[in-house]
């Protein structure tokens, strides 16, 4: 990692363990329409690596993006919340 630059990491839920060593992780956001100020929640779902397997669905986990390790998967498990 070069010196200054900070690692993005992002919460969320698992709402799947089907996969090998993946895992898929729900982040929801809020976010607020620029001009009328109403919030709305915003979710994304990203691929994460989880080496062990050791979580499943409903764990709350931090997930942290990372070099690639396929076409679709850049972020790997930090640990549970």
């Amino acid at each position: 990692m070069e010196k200054g630059k900070k690692i993005k990491t992002l919460s969320g839920l698992v709402v799947s363990d089907k996969m090998q060593k993946t895992v898929v992780v729900a982040v929801t956001l809020l976010k607020r329409n620029p001009k009328y100020g109403k919030q709305y929640k915003v979710t994304n779902r990203y691929k994460a690596h989880d080496e062990k397997g050791e979580y499943h669905v409903g764990d709350k986990i931090m997930i942290a993006q990372t070099r690639p390790f396929g076409k679709e998967k850049c972020w790997r498990v930090m640990g549970k919340i």
